[in-house]
């Protein structure tokens, strides 16, 4: 079933006029990233070159993308905005609220029953203005909407770092706050800086042991957790055309851990495979009509260094299987040389637990690859050393998967089949022990791998790799186990060595389902009622925030974050997520995980109105009560990883009026932005060694805070002194509203009044 198709084709009947336009204007080829951005233009036809990585641009999504821990907050805010339905299609799919624990039925159960209030929220939420829902047990959001919604050509935002999943259908899908959705929902254009763009040349084709994920990867290795910011990479070359669209799926999932605005692949035979196989044949006719313009013109992949700013060329032939890690994602190690680096880094070489799954590898291609590997231990009576764990992708992935026997392969290796949900890679996971925080290894399919991101345990070591690599480790038992040239002994003390994986693009009898788990809105939901406890604990409407002015004078550090501070370690998942529709509770795990730079701990700050030290939320609230701001000071790539808005709404809900970073991660600036506070850069990055424990701040002059003017900061020190710094931020005229405003959704009220 093709969904919104009237809506792709309006989308595919502009994009010849609109890109031949565009190719005038800029006066040369264009990449098939820079057709889709000129084909959604705002304001229709292209009129100007946009300059890469200066240019702000307002842009018109096809469709609105929401995972259920992320859509509470962005419903909330939409509730807000005095619209009857949303203006694009938009679906919310409840993949995050299910926990790893028994196996799926029961953690499902348990789910409905814990989350109940939420859920129905959602669904009654979703019912009243026009929105797809999908049921808790439908699948993870980002294997959905490939199976559904993605189209090439086509432009998404969602409420999820890893919308990016749909470039390999070709889409340019990115990931944004719950206030950016809120823009498209509610009929305003959404605004970009318009991305650099990075090409990667695929030469040469993947064999053996070497799947899709390694070339991300190796990718990451080269390009860093913020090698890719500002930035949409676009993969082409002959490597690129001979990859299943799964596999180029799992590529521009993981672009989001080097920071990339988003990835995408040019229309080609393994996308129009994907598409029939998915019962959208009409889609793949008409994109048949204008394939020319799904991908980039010849002469941006005959030469592209002139194209693009920075190209990478990978030879596929000569790649090799990598296992990144662990505690970031960039760690890249191939197979046959992680022992060297454990054994120097002290990291345990036993692994405890193999995890096949997330939104990143749980393809049918994905399980039947690593089922293979399943399938040679148990037909050579080899006992998996370490516990198994798969979280299928969709009902329609898992119901394929077990018509099939794949499932049952996994069973007789005592997998735990979990629900087709996120569950262990975003922190769902009832790990037994875990709170012992032994030190110890796991290996894992997802894509992040930040400390206590699975289980909460600081001391599990995660690393990423394939699921056919993942398979072979976890039954190994061993880290350094590789299954290229290695052997594993039998019960009987054979030495057997694994053949390659050898695993179906697409299902062979074809996929199937009994109950996708969709449910579509009534045409006129006027009269639903949406009903919020006030005594919940879950949920929590939400009161407008007051602007926080242009004086801004006494302001208290709250902390000076050291090293890396993701959006996990600002805002937590795993538990906490049950508070997600609910600002205040969450609040209370404001920056919990952050490392004060002044005593190396986690969750203890100096009170300057006390001087003693306790949790950092307990903290900005004495602040608040006090009427006084405070203040954030952070390292490099400040707010990677998830695109949850929490992370900038709880210090804006609890005081804090600015975060001053070296440089933020691209999705969390804009969430800083949208609630109406101040995200700003040290002009001189040695200016963050200047920061002391009982500082106090003046902005010297933020009436006069307009585009491109550096803005001053004075900083008292508690022996008198002072220092005065620069900053610097890329805020432009229609963002500084939204902070005299108070929040971009203010302004977007305003207006719709």
């Amino acid at each position: 079933m093709a969904f919104d198709l009237d809506m792709i084709k309006k989308v595919y009947s502009r994009m010849v006029d609109r890109v031949d336009t565009a190719r005038d204007i800029v006066g040369k080829p264009l990449t098939l990233a820079e057709k889709i951005l000129y084909n959604h233009l705002w304001d229709g036809k292209a009129t100007q070159t946009f300059k890469r990585g200066v240019d702000y641009v307002d842009f018109a999504p096809d469709r609105i993308a929401c995972q259920d821990a992320t859509a509470q907050m962005a419903l909330l805010q939409f509730m807000q905005a005095g619209k009857k339905k949303v203006a694009v299609p938009t679906t919310v799919h409840c993949d995050h609220l299910i926990q790893a624990k028994i196996g799926a039925d029961k953690d499902l159960q348990e789910a409905n029953n814990s989350s109940s209030e939420v859920f129905n929220f959602l669904a009654s939420v979703s019912n009243k203005y026009g929105i797809g829902f999908w049921k808790p047990g439908a699948g993870i959001i980002h294997q959905v909407v490939l199976e559904n919604y993605a189209f090439p050509g086509g432009m998404m935002i969602g409420t999820d770092s890893h919308t990016v999943n749909a470039g390999g259908l070709g889409m340019i899908a990115i990931g944004v706050g719950g206030a950016d959705a809120v823009d498209v929902m509610a009929d305003m254009p959404w605004e970009l800086k318009f991305p650099k763009l990075i090409g990667v040349k695929l030469t040469g084709k993947l064999s053996g042991w070497t799947s899709a994920k390694d070339v991300i990867l190796n990718v990451a290795g080269i390009l860093t957790v913020k090698g890719g910011t500002g930035a949409i990479v676009e993969y082409f070359g002959e490597g690129a055309k001979a990859l299943s669209a799964t596999g180029k799926g799992t590529i521009c999932n993981m672009g989001a851990e080097i920071g990339a605005t988003t990835s995408t692949f040019g229309y080609d035979d393994s996308i129009e495979r994907y598409l029939r196989a998915t019962g959208r044949e009409e889609i793949a006719d008409e994109a048949n009509k204008i394939a020319p313009y799904l991908t980039g013109d010849d002469e941006v992949y005959t030469n592209p260094e002139q194209y693009f700013d920075q190209v990478i060329e990978i030879n596929l032939d000569e790649l090799k299987p990598h296992i990144n890690g662990p505690f970031t994602p960039d760690l890249a190690t191939p197979v046959g040389e992680i022992n060297a680096k454990a054994v120097k880094n002290d990291w345990p070489l036993e692994v405890e637990w193999g995890l096949i799954g997330s939104c990143t590898n749980s393809s049918y291609e994905d399980l039947s690859r690593a089922a293979s590997i399943a399938k040679q231990a148990v037909d050579n009576n080899i006992i998996a050393k370490a516990e198994f764990g798969i979280n299928p992708g969709s009902e329609q992935v898992r119901y394929t998967a077990e018509r099939d026997g794949l499932l049952e392969i996994f069973e007789n290796l005592n997998a735990k089949i979990f629900t087709n949900a996120c569950g262990p890679c975003i922190g769902q996971w009832a790990r037994a022990g875990a709170e012992k925080q032994k030190k110890n290894t796991i290996i894992h399919s997802f894509n992040r791998n930040f400390s206590k991101r699975a289980d909460g345990n600081p001391n599990t070591h995660a690393f990423v790799a394939s699921p056919s690599i993942v398979a072979a480790v976890a039954i190994s038992g061993r880290l350094d186990f590789n299954p290229l040239t290695d052997t594993l002994k039998n019960k009987t003390g054979e030495d057997i060595m694994f053949t390659e994986p050898t695993g179906f693009e697409l299902p062979p009898k074809g996929f199937d389902v009994e109950d996708p788990g969709f449910v579509a809105p009534v045409k006129d939901g006027s009269g639903i009622e949406i009903k919020v406890a006030e005594d919940s604990k879950r949920l929590e409407l939400l009161i407008p925030f007051k602007p926080i002015g242009d004086t801004l004078n006494g302001v208290k550090l709250l902390i000076k974050a050291f090293g890396k501070c993701t959006t996990d370690h600002i805002s937590m998942a795993g538990p906490w997520l049950r508070y997600r529709g609910h600002l205040d509770n969450i609040s209370n795990n404001m920056l919990i995980g952050a490392v004060n730079a002044f005593n190396k701990e986690t969750n203890s700050v100096k009170n300057q109105l006390t001087g003693e030290y306790g949790p950092v939320p307990d903290t900005a609230r004495a602040y608040k009560k006090a009427g006084i701001f405070s203040l954030v000071v952070g390292d490099h790539n400040y707010g990677e990883g998830s695109s949850r808005e929490h992370a900038a709404m709880e210090p804006r809900h609890l005081g804090v009026a600015a975060v001053i970073v070296k440089s933020f991660a691209r999705i969390h600036e804009t969430n800083l932005k949208k609630q109406g506070m101040l995200g700003l850069t040290f002009a001189n990055e040695n200016d963050y060694d200047l920061i002391q424990e009982n500082d106090i701040f003046n902005f010297v002059d933020l009436n006069a805070f307009t585009p491109h003017k550096q803005l001053t900061l004075e900083i008292v020190h508690a022996s008198g002194e002072k220092d005065t710094i620069m900053l610097n931020h890329t805020y432009n005229t229609n963002q500084i509203e939204w902070y005299k405003k108070g929040s971009a959704l203010n302004l977007i009220k305003k207006q719709n009044k």
